[in-house]
């Protein structure tokens, strides 16, 4: 899923990273606004309220709302850096900003009990959530060639729209290409609805500690891929064909 890049990545790659990633962002977007009444996975809206405070001349809630545009942009730029850093070449480049977001959301989910509705408890628990999904879409996009976004559908729904019009033109070339991606485009507002869903549900029950469930779903995910990439060694050291 994360380790296949350019010509090795494939439609199936794109969906189970999509129906993994998506479903987490989805959740922490959900539980993320009941807990801090703030959407933690974009900027979009915070771009209007940080518009709507400056013309109230509320400095201090502006410049709350500016940090949170800023750490989004501070967890796609380290994502972004560490994997460069690193080089796409290798195998677990996509490690350290994965691990990076598993330890932020472990904090909320730990910690998140000690959130008194405070703005200044607000601006650390809703930006760390915000960094760390900067951290995911950015990874995420240079995984996937910018194929796949997995914390915000506004891009998603206009491709989709875009894509829908394009194939319902009688003399559309490449048609089963466009056929794939609104079945990718359809996936990824699916899994992350249904992460909403499920995290808009479970956080009335299990309160901040729903946060262990993306958490764990990223856990999945790495260990999934790690784990594939022992096996093949092991098979190819072990396979007397190859010898």
């Amino acid at each position: 899923m994360l380790r296949h890049l350019g010509t090795k990545r494939t439609y199936a790659h794109n969906v189970k990273l999509a129906s993994l990633l998506c479903v987490a962002a989805g959740f922490v977007n959900a539980a993320g606004f009941l807990g801090f009444s703030v959407l933690t996975t974009n900027v979009t809206g915070h771009a209007a309220l940080f518009a709507e405070r400056i013309a109230m001349q509320d400095w201090k809630t502006a410049r709350v709302v500016a940090l949170w545009m800023f750490l989004f942009l501070a967890g796609a730029f380290i994502s972004s850096l560490i994997v460069s850093f690193i080089g796409r070449n290798q195998r677990y480049s996509y490690v350290i900003p994965m691990l990076i977001e598993m330890a932020i959301l472990f904090c909320v989910a730990v910690f998140g009990y000690r959130y008194d509705h405070s703005l200044a408890a607000k601006e650390i628990f809703a930006g760390s959530l915000l960094f760390a999904m900067g951290l995911q879409n950015s990874l995420v996009s240079i995984v996937s060639g910018s194929v796949v976004r997995t914390t915000h559908l506004t891009g998603t729904f206009t491709d989709l729209g875009i894509e829908l019009a394009q194939v319902l033109q009688k003399n559309t070339e490449g048609r089963a290409a466009l056929k794939t991606k609104i079945k990718l485009r359809s996936a990824i507002i699916l899994f992350f609805m249904c992460g909403a869903l499920a995290g808009a549900y479970i956080f009335r029950y299990f309160s901040f500690y729903c946060f262990f469930i993306p958490l764990c779903i990223l856990a999945f995910t790495l260990l999934s891929d790690v784990y594939r990439i022992k096996v093949k060694r092991y098979y190819r050291r072990h396979n007397p064909f190859n010898k």
